[in-house]
């Protein structure tokens, strides 16, 4: 704590870490998405937070200094590229996955589809509260930050591992959307993967995976199937409360993310909202978000207008199941959800 105080130590985030080696220690900085994420930052006056800092005994001296996501903040050894490199763009990783998606009105909202899928929604330059959703900061850009909403789902490209590894019905996880191919339906199949418990909107630690419906009919086909149905369902629930808190209301849904390459999933998702889901040709929008901002900062383009992303190529996936099915099928679901949480009622304190 002494050495803290005397300013001997530093504190931050892994990009501020990385900013600081590539300058060699000329930089300690962090942008203001990366700093929401210590929880040790105010959103609202964009500082530090000084009477957390103060319950918790940090030094404020330890901790980087917090720029706009899109600005100048150093250049990088010369040794370690050849030439010095200007370092221009630092961003979250979901919300420069939200910014590489073109997503820069309030209400746009984008999944991204990986182990778990991370919902975020844009909702303008006030934070909005919800009780069960993560409030934090998009990004920060000529003095103007953008808000979002955001709920994870803590198993979805993992159901399709767990397939894989512990079922063995499928090789490899890219396999699985052939499989749940072989059928037309999931045969009255529903699965909810709470592993480890349910992520947003539930934030019930205490959840059991179940899956219901099983007859002698059953086939990996349906197995693997109601795993995609599940996917879906779980990113439905956290965009519904998206919506019901923000008022926003949903045209259509960007995805990304490695098993947003998945055309039956899609075409699921799609189903399970009722909006059209997008996906634009280019799948890592992360790194696209962080270039963005990166490229904004130094004049390589002179405002969001003129960003590609805004004319990327794009695959549409329009809903092909009416309304009276969908809101069958959510029902239905809901009513397995409410049958998991219960399941973990004994562990309960």
């Amino acid at each position: 704590m002494e050495r803290a105080a005397k300013g001997e130590l530093c504190f931050g985030t892994i990009d501020s870490w990385l900013v600081f080696n590539l300058t060699g220690g000329r930089t300690h900085a962090t942008d203001t998405s990366n700093a929401s994420r210590t929880m040790l930052f105010n959103i609202n006056s964009g500082k530090w937070d000084d009477e957390i800092m103060d319950w918790l005994g940090i030094p404020g001296v330890v901790l980087p200094e917090v720029k706009e996501s899109s600005g100048l903040y150093g250049q990088t050894l010369p040794e370690i590229f050849g030439a010095e490199i200007t370092i221009s763009g630092i961003a979250g990783d979901q919300q420069a996955a939200l910014f590489g998606q073109g997503c820069f009105q309030r209400g746009d909202v984008k999944n991204t589809y990986g182990t778990g899928c991370f919902v975020l929604a844009n909702v303008g330059e006030e934070p909005l509260w919800s009780p069960k959703l993560v409030t934090s900061v998009g990004w920060t850009i000529k003095n103007r930050t953008s808000y979002v909403l955001e709920g994870s789902v803590f198993v979805a490209g993992a159901a399709v591992q767990w397939l894989r590894d512990s079922l063995g019905i499928i090789n490899q996880s890219r396999e699985v959307e052939a499989l749940a191919r072989t059928v037309e339906d999931s045969g009255g199949i529903y699965f909810l993967p709470a592993f480890v418990g349910l992520g947003a909107p539930y934030w019930d630690m205490y959840a059991r995976g179940i899956m219901v419906g099983i007859t002698r009919g059953t086939n990996p086909g349906h197995i693997a199937r109601a795993t995609l149905d599940a996917i879906a369902h779980q990113s439905a629930d956290v965009i519904e409360a998206m919506l019901d808190y923000s008022g926003a209301k949903l045209s259509r849904l960007r995805v990304d993310g490695g098993a947003a390459e998945n055309d039956l999933l899609m075409q699921l998702q799609a189903d399970a909202l009722g909006v059209e889901v997008v996906r634009p040709k280019d799948l890592q929008t992360t790194a696209l978000g962080a270039a963005y901002l990166a490229g904004l900062a130094t004049g390589y383009w002179k405002d969001q207008e003129e960003l590609p992303c805004i004319r990327q190529e794009t695959r549409l996936f329009t809903p092909r199941i009416t309304d009276g099915q969908r809101q069958e099928e959510r029902t239905r679901w809901r009513k397995l959800v409410e049958i998991a949480r219960t399941w973990g009622d004994g562990q309960r304190a």
